[in-house]
């Protein structure tokens, strides 16, 4: 991945354990607020949590960037965390499930990050 940003958001997903990472390239759509989307899951809310600050940490630390919001923090089923041009969006598997947003935009280009454990 060319894309500092994109690289570093990654490598923070991974190094809080996230699984079935997908990039989602969102350019070719006029209509979309963002240009990706970065959509992981967690087992359970505790790690939910832990990958969001692990991903918060690992930006700030690579890039000295910090998100512009996150929403979900409280709740930690579905944790969305925008970076201008960026979101992430961290589930539990039944709310991913629930809302496939993989396929809401299948005809987007979708990366598929390989799970490191």
């Amino acid at each position: 991945m060319q894309d500092k940003l994109l690289s570093s958001i990654v490598a923070g997903l991974q190094d809080g354990k996230a699984h079935d990472i997908q990039v989602i390239d969102m350019r070719k759509f006029e209509e979309a607020a963002f240009q990706y989307f970065v959509v992981c899951e967690g087992a359970s809310s505790t790690q939910v949590y832990g990958i969001a600050n692990a991903l918060m940490k690992r930006v700030q630390e690579d890039i000295g960037q910090r998100n512009q919001g996150a929403v979900g923090m409280n709740n930690r089923l579905w944790i969305a965390i925008d970076y201008g041009y960026v979101l992430v969006h961290i589930f539990q598997p039944e709310t991913r499930q629930f809302y496939s947003l993989e396929t809401l935009w299948e005809d987007a280009q979708i990366t598929k990050i390989t799970d490191l454990d």
